[in-house]
């Protein structure tokens, strides 16, 4: 993919040292094996708000998809649902949140950031029920937007501005290029119908900040608790306090998550947090991680720290890119090899299993 679009996907903020801090208290967490019991192999299963998925990990919302490779939003979609893992769509997706119901049979999460507009906010809730969404996953960890510099010495934009830079980048990637013309440009396909028609790109960020990405705090959420029946899950949340907040709240499960490092270059990775979390909230709501994961060894290892369930964002888009239309279903079947060998490894029969097995 060009450097513009790798860039957007591997970077962080700042001078990106949260990135560094999350892949390496992920990869510090140990595991110790139980070898002398009997044992007869591992389930990778996990119930989740009534669903049994085939293993304990999903597939993150990432923005601008579409952009890294063309369709990739439609390509995970369908991946997940044949392998009965969730997907969940970002608001900021290049696909529509229709066509992505569409293609995972229903069985995809909605990630939500809570528009500023009650106007917006009431239709794309009533869009989101309409299409049959079965989580509704509200971010909160985006009060701002993220000062990245790769995005700003790139210019980066959506659609990519023609730059003689951006060009090159383009030229240099043909296969890219030649999807990207086949697919059409890509775009915020779900946000179409709430911007201005004609608006520059220029004023996309504008848009976006003043209208789609306002903060959210516990009297944000209380409408869309009451506006939406199903599951809701808040993701961002990396404290205590925040937690007590959300269960208050009726919220089903949480996402100890960081934002990929995103947002906060000095902010707190998830593995610790998590831990106190899972000792101190995990008998009153789900916890889910995610932010550093790369691996089966990573997933292990935030399972065994007390998280019910992970999701992975760069390492589906970076399979995508790689395979195209094979690396939504090549990243699922790798991670879900190197989890089952490493649950073998620790003597471990079931997800809900391996706290036993952290080395503290």
């Amino acid at each position: 993919m060009p450097k513009f679009a790798f860039d957007y996907l591997e970077g962080g903020c700042m001078e990106e040292i949260g990135v560094q801090r999350n892949r390496a208290d992920i990869e510090a967490v140990q595991l110790r094996s139980e070898l002398l019991k009997p044992f007869s192999g591992s389930d990778l299963s996990v119930e989740l708000f009534g669903h049994k998925y085939s293993a304990p990990f999903g597939i993150a919302p990432v923005g601008l998809q579409g952009l890294m490779w063309p369709k990739s939003p439609e390509i995970l979609a369908k991946a997940a649902a044949e392998k009965n893992i969730p997907y969940v769509l970002s608001t900021v997706s290049s696909s529509s949140l229709e066509r992505i119901s569409e293609v995972s049979e229903g069985n995809a999460w909605f990630q939500l950031y809570n528009p500023t507009d009650d106007v917006i906010r009431t239709d794309l809730m009533r869009r989101i029920t309409a299409a049959q969404y079965k989580v509704l996953v509200v971010t909160v960890d985006v009060p701002t937007f993220g000062f990245r510099p790769r995005d700003i010495r790139n210019g980066l934009a959506m659609p990519p501005k023609m730059t003689i830079s951006n060009i090159l980048q383009m030229l240099s990637c043909p296969q890219w290029l030649l999807a990207t013309a086949l697919a059409g440009k890509p775009e915020m396909e779900t946000l179409k119908p709430y911007m201005p028609k004609g608006m520059p790109t220029d004023q996309l960020a504008a848009f976006m900040n003043k209208t789609v990405m306002g903060r959210v705090d516990i009297e944000g959420l209380k409408p869309i608790r009451e506006l939406w029946k199903g599951p809701l899950v808040i993701k961002g949340l990396i404290n205590e306090v925040d937690v007590e907040a959300a269960i208050s709240l009726g919220a089903d499960a949480v996402v100890i998550s960081n934002h990929g490092a995103r947002q906060l270059d000095a902010g707190e990775s998830p593995v610790e947090p998590l831990q106190r979390i899972a000792k101190k909230h995990g008998d009153k709501i789900k916890i889910f991680m995610d932010s550093g994961l790369r691996s089966g060894t990573n997933i292990a290892g935030a399972l065994a720290s007390g998280a019910d369930f992970t999701f992975l964002g760069r390492p589906f888009v970076y399979g995508v890119g790689a395979l195209g239309d094979k690396g939504g279903i090549h990243t699922i079947n790798s991670l879900t090899l190197q989890l089952t060998q490493i649950m073998n490894q620790l003597g471990c029969k079931s997800v809900a299993d391996l706290p036993r097995h952290l080395v503290s």
